[in-house]
């Protein structure tokens, strides 16, 4: 379990540039002794697409995302290109004390697990690990959403919330910071309208692959989903696993941040 007085955040909509410093920062203090554990539940504003920590820029049209207001950013976490749109996202910053990065990610998982079941969403978890190393080859993995990892949260097979994790520092010292989206809605999928990719028949792939692996809470429920409405039962469901305590508030935008909005 982690160390420490836990902090929960809910930082309502940013930017891509407030929402990527913010965590790492969050991270870097929890390090340097001067910070504090941390769940952060956030949204985006305008959407943006990040990239993951070691993957290619030109893996998107950065004109077509200034054509449409789209943000293009860089996580400190690893995976692949995620247009966040319609999504509740949440960050987890806390000591490993330990703990391999799959059991840090199973403990994660089964909060969200426990917090959309209390949303009255069953889901199960990806038991297998694809080989990334070599799905990072094609053109075809430069959408996250189209695999999943270990102990990542599907729908009856289709993948619900994408999750990547990072380490700072070494032994028991060591600081995870794990980000994850979950769907909301399905416009996810526009990421299709962003990628650097010019052959039709692999778009057309591409396509077919975010619809038939990926689903959201919108397509479940039938319904639209408000991303602040199921920011109670996620947080509650992170208070059940992670041991926070009932007690601790959630705080808003985070004083001397710029790049938050309402």
């Amino acid at each position: 379990m982690a160390r420490g007085e836990w902090q929960v955040l809910d930082t309502g909509a940013g930017t891509g540039a407030f929402n990527m410093r913010l965590d790492e920062e969050l991270a870097r203090a929890l390090q340097a002794g001067g910070g504090k554990p941390t769940l952060r539940l956030f949204r985006w504003a305008p959407w943006a697409i990040s990239l993951g920590h070691h993957q290619s820029a030109g893996d998107i049209d950065r004109e077509a995302c200034s054509r449409d207001g789209v943000d293009i950013v860089r996580r400190p976490t690893g995976g692949r290109a995620i247009l966040h749109a319609q999504e509740l996202t949440y960050s987890v910053v806390m000591y490993a004390g330990r703990r391999s990065i799959l059991d840090v990610y199973n403990e994660i998982s089964r909060a969200l697990v426990r917090g959309l079941g209390l949303f009255g969403v069953r889901v199960s978890l990806q038991k297998s690990q694809p080989d990334f190393q070599e799905a990072y080859r094609h053109a075809s993995s430069i959408p996250c959403f189209t695999s999943s990892a270990r102990y990542e949260i599907e729908w009856e097979g289709r993948k619900l919330v994408g999750s990547a994790q990072r380490r700072f520092g070494e032994g028991e010292e060591d600081v995870v910071l794990q980000r994850g989206s979950i769907l909301c809605g399905p416009a996810h999928r526009r990421l299709t309208e962003y990628v650097a990719v010019r052959d039709p028949g692999l778009l057309e792939r591409l396509r077919r692959e975010m619809a038939g692996k990926t689903v959201d809470l919108s397509a479940i429920l039938g319904k639209p989903v408000d991303p602040a409405a199921l920011a109670p039962p996620i947080l509650e469901g992170f208070r059940e696993v992670l041991g926070i305590p009932e007690g601790i508030p959630t705080l808003g935008a985070v004083p001397g941040m710029p790049g938050a909005a309402d």
